[in-house]
C-alpha cells in the first residue's frame, strides 16, 4: 500500500505543470570610436575628444534560446558585415543568429562596415576604399561578444515591463515636401536646411512619437530601449566621431535614470530628418538633442508597468528576399568601380556587394520582440516611415515601435508609390531595391504582428 501511495505521489509531482523560468537581462556596453587617423565614412577621424561612439544592447534570458538586441553608433552595417555581428553575439550568448537583432543609428561621423564589400574591393584591387577595411570592425565585433560573455553570469531578474510613448516637439521634418507641378519630388529638405522656401514648408509626414520599452526589477529600472524615426545629423564632416544628437540625447537620459542602460534605436527615418529646424549651425545639436531627450523623458514619465514572465515574451522571424533594383547590373558596378574614384557613401561597392549577395540567394531576417503588449519590429535599411506608421495601424489594439536601419545592404527602402515620384532617397544611387519591396515588407510585418490580410 505504502508503495502505491509513493508511486501516486511521484506521478502526481510529474504531471504538475514546470515552473516558469525567471526573466533575466543581461546589459552590454563597449567603445565604437574608430582610432585617430582611420576611416569613417566620409572622412578620416582627425580627433577624439569628442563622445565616444557606442556599442550596446541587452540579452533576454528566459524565454527559450536567448534574444539579443544591439544597437551601434554607425552609418550602417552592411551584408556579411551583419552576417558577422549577428553570429559573434549569437556565439557569446549560447543563440542563434535568428534570434539577435543589430542596428545602427547612421551618424554620419562615424564608421560603416560591409565585408562583402572588403573583399570586392581586395578582390578587384581598386585603391581608395579604405573604409571598407575592417580590422577595426572586427574589434568592435569582439569587445561586444566579450562584454556579453561577461555580463551573462550578472543578469538582473526582471520581474516588470512598461510602456510609455510621447511627442518629439520641433524635430523631424520629412526630407520629401516640395513637389514639381508635375508631381514630382523637388528639392531635397535634408538634416540640415537653409533655403527659407523649404524651411517655411510644413513638417510633412512623421511619425513625431518616441516610445519607449522598459524593464523593471520590481521598482529599479534595468534597461530601457527607445526608437524614434528621424536621421540623426545635425553637422557632419569634421572628422571628429560623434553620436550626434541622438546620442547626446541617450546620455542625458542614462544621467537622468543612471541604475539603467539606455539603448536607443533609429525608427523609420529614410524620408525624414531635422532640416525644418535644423540650419547646421554647431549650437543646434545640443538643441535637438534637449528635445528629443524631453520626449524621451516624458515618455519614462508615462511608462506603465506590468507584471512580466516568460511567457509574455516571444520572438518571430520572417526571412525575405528583398528584390534587387532593376537598375543595378553587376558587370556596369565593376567597370564603375575599377574606374571611378572613391567617394560618398552608398558607393558602386557598396551596391555591388548587395548585388552579388542578392544573386546568391541571401535572405534578410525581419523580426519581432513581443513583451507583453509591447511589439518591436526590426527592419533593415533607410526605411521611409511610411512602414513605420502602417505597422502601427496593423495592430491599434498593441504599443508598436520599431527599429529599422538592420542590414544596410539595401541602402534607401522606399514605399512603391516613391519611386516613380523621383527624388534622391529612391534614386539609382541611394536604393538598391525595387519598387515591389513594399509588399515583400508589407507582408513580413502582417505575419510578424499577426494582422489580418
Amino acid at each position: 500500500m505504502k508503495a502505491l501511495l509513493a508511486f501516486a505521489f511521484l506521478l502526481s509531482v510529474l504531471s504538475m505543470p514546470c515552473a516558469a523560468e525567471p526573466v533575466r537581462i543581461a546589459t552590454f556596453d563597449v567603445d565604437a570610436t574608430p582610432p585617430l587617423g582611420s576611416a569613417m565614412a566620409y572622412d578620416p577621424v582627425k580627433r577624439v575628444d569628442d563622445l565616444t561612439l557606442r556599442c550596446r544592447g541587452i540579452v533576454i534570458l528566459g524565454s527559450g534560446e536567448p534574444i539579443i538586441l544591439c544597437a551601434v553608433d554607425w552609418i550602417g552595417i552592411a551584408n556579411e558585415g551583419h552576417d558577422a555581428f549577428r553570429a559573434a553575439l549569437a556565439e557569446a550568448a549560447g543563440t542563434v543568429p535568428a534570434r539577435v537583432a543589430v542596428h545602427t543609428l547612421h551618424q554620419h561621423d562615424a564608421p560603416g562596415c560591409d565585408f562583402t564589400a572588403e573583399k570586392i574591393i581586395q578582390e578587384l584591387g581598386v585603391k581608395g576604399y579604405t573604409r571598407f577595411e575592417g580590422t577595426f570592425h572586427r574589434q568592435v565585433i569582439q569587445r561586444a561578444a566579450d562584454a556579453i560573455r561577461a555580463a551573462l553570469p550578472n543578469a538582473q531578474p526582471v520581474t516588470h515591463y512598461g510602456y510609455g510613448e510621447a511627442v518629439v516637439k520641433e524635430v523631424a521634418s520629412n526630407r520629401r515636401v516640395e513637389r514639381t507641378p508635375e508631381g514630382k519630388v523637388g528639392r531635397m529638405r535634408g538634416s540640415s536646411c537653409k533655403i527659407e522656401g523649404l524651411i517655411s514648408l510644413p513638417e510633412g509626414l512623421i511619425d513625431p512619437v518616441v516610445s519607449l520599452l522598459s524593464f523593471w526589477n520590481e521598482e529599479k529600472p534595468v534597461a530601457v530601449l527607445s526608437a524614434y524615426a528621424c536621421h540623426p545629423q545635425s553637422y557632419y564632416r569634421l572628422g571628429i566621431p560623434s553620436p550626434d544628437f541622438p546620442g547626446i540625447a541617450r546620455f542625458i537620459r542614462g544621467q537622468d535614470v543612471n541604475a539603467a542602460l539606455h539603448v536607443h534605436f533609429n525608427g523609420a527615418g529614410g524620408n525624414v530628418a531635422a532640416g525644418k529646424y535644423n540650419n547646421g549651425t554647431q549650437s543646434n545639436r545640443v538643441i535637438l538633442a534637449t528635445r528629443l531627450a524631453a520626449g524621451m523623458r516624458e515618455a519614462y514619465e508615462k511608462t506603465t508597468k506590468t507584471p512580466l514572465s516568460s511567457a509574455d515574451i516571444a520572438w518571430g522571424s520572417v526571412p525575405v528576399k528583398l528584390p534587387l533594383s532593376p537598375r543595378l547590373n553587376e558587370e556596369d558596378l565593376t567597370a564603375k568601380l575599377k574606374a571611378t574614384e572613391a567617394k560618398g557613401y552608398i558607393s558602386f561597392a557598396d551596391q555591388l556587394a548587395f548585388v552579388r549577395r542578392s544573386k546568391a540567394g541571401h535572405e534578410i531576417d525581419i523580426t519581432c520582440l513581443q513583451v507583453g503588449t509591447a511589439r518591436m519590429l526590426h527592419l533593415p535599411g533607410e526605411l521611409f516611415v511610411e512602414y513605420q506608421l502602417a505597422a502601427k495601424t496593423m495592430r491599434p489594439d498593441l504599443h508598436v515601435m520599431m527599429a529599422a536601419y538592420g542590414n544596410y545592404g539595401p541602402g534607401y527602402i522606399g514605399t512603391a508609390a516613391a519611386y516613380p515620384e523621383g527624388g534622391y532617397e529612391t534614386g539609382p544611387t541611394s536604393s538598391n531595391v525595387a519598387p515591389e519591396v513594399e509588399q515583400v515588407l508589407t507582408d513580413a510585418m502582417k505575419k510578424l504582428l499577426g494582422a489580418k490580410p
